[in-house]
């Protein structure tokens, strides 16, 4: 008899990467909306010195998989493919070059234009925060996907179109000290649920299969006291709650009409910077524990780093810290099925410490850290 199939521990590194490479981090405010994504193609063509920084620390800390949040979406050839042979492929400040052959990268809804008033103020602008997604020009804010592992392209799902009507339960904000609905009928009838998007990039890790659930919650704040920004990111955090969980996800629909959410045991990683923290309260309560408490997740033993803790040191969990503001704001939580959790960091020097110059500031590489971890798929 044939001898069963088993198939062998692997072990990888995956990570996530708020890299600020946005129009904001190369063009004044008032240039911003005639510039838009071009900003990011000419900062790329110019061998700006933040994308450098950006490139050095991903070479220094090496994951196999990288999530990255706020890299601009524009044509690959134009912005993710310059990004991986003129930066990555070359080394940067005597770091070793690292090359990814498996790419995503999709549309967002930061941007692109609603024809309603979402911010209450009375008119309809299309951009900005009455946009599908708080965004000055489309793309803003976009996420993509480097793997050393092939990424199973005909089984990808996106949820960029996803309403968030369509959510059981769902918390839509209401005019401040009435029962009645913020948004219009008609803006919440057609109101997305992603700020950005949300994906689900099934990864083929030799034997294995990891499902990568990729998002980036619209901050909590920048709103009035209808919280609709807050409510929406608690709603998009709760998304991936209810994903996992075949008995609740029945409700859930992709890009191309499928539903459903993971299967049972399947074996995941969330990352992305959620915009949510424990020690904040511009969260609605609750939001973040969604998945740090959550029964299929992993989330003991948090990423930490020393910067952190030096950062703010009359935080006692500072060290959790992954942005210069002093939050945890990115995470990578893997599944308890199917893997194992080896180690996990923050990439934040302090002080005198090597490399501690790029994350000096927004300017110097981002306001956030790389975060990262070691897992073994089993």
């Amino acid at each position: 008899m044939p001898k069963e199939k088993i198939n062998e521990p692997t072990a990888l590194r995956v990570a996530t990467f708020n890299v600020s490479m946005d129009a904001s981090n190369y063009l004044s405010h008032e240039a911003i909306p005639e510039q838009g994504a071009g900003a990011l193609r000419t900062a790329l063509a110019s061998q700006h010195p933040q994308i450098k920084a950006v490139a050095e620390i991903i070479q220094h800390t090496r994951p196999d998989v990288l999530v990255l949040n706020e890299f601009d979406f524009i044509d690959a050839s134009e912005g993710i493919d310059v990004f991986r042979h003129e930066y990555l492929q070359v080394s940067q400040n005597g770091e070793s070059p690292i090359a990814y052959p498996y790419v995503f990268i999709a549309p967002v809804n930061t941007g692109v234009p609603s024809p309603y008033d979402l911010n209450g103020d009375g008119v309809a602008q299309g951009t900005g925060d009455d946009a599908w997604g708080y965004g000055l020009y489309p793309g803003q804010y976009g996420m993509a996907v480097l793997s050393k592992y092939p990424i199973d392209y005909s089984r990808v799902r996106t949820f960029q179109k996803f309403k968030w009507k369509d959510m059981p339960g769902a918390l839509a904000p209401l005019k401040p000290g009435t029962s009645e609905p913020f948004y219009s009928t008609a803006a919440w009838n057609e109101l997305p649920l992603s700020s950005k998007s949300h994906w689900d990039l099934p990864i083929q890790v030799k034997d294995h299969v990891l499902h990568l659930l990729v998002s980036h919650p619209t901050p909590p704040v920048f709103d009035g006291k209808e919280n609709r920004n807050g409510r929406r990111n608690f709603d998009e955090i709760r998304f991936w709650s209810d994903y996992i969980q075949p008995h609740l996800s029945n409700y859930i629909y992709d890009d191309k009409g499928e539903k459903g959410g993971l299967p049972e045991h399947a074996a995941f990683v969330i990352a992305g910077d959620l915009n949510a923290s424990v020690d904040g309260k511009d969260n609605v309560p609750g939001a973040i524990q969604q998945l740090l408490n959550h029964p299929l997740i992993h989330a003991e033993n948090p990423p930490t780093s020393r910067g952190g803790a030096a950062h703010t040191p009359d935080n006692p969990i500072a060290s959790q810290h992954t942005a210069g503001w002093r939050k945890r704001a990115d995470y990578v939580l893997p599944s308890t099925a199917g893997i194992s959790l080896i180690q996990s960091g923050v990439f934040w020097p302090i002080a005198g410490e090597p490399k501690a110059e790029l994350v000096q500031n927004r300017k110097a590489s981002s306001d956030h850290r790389l975060v990262w971890i070691d897992i073994q798929l089993k």
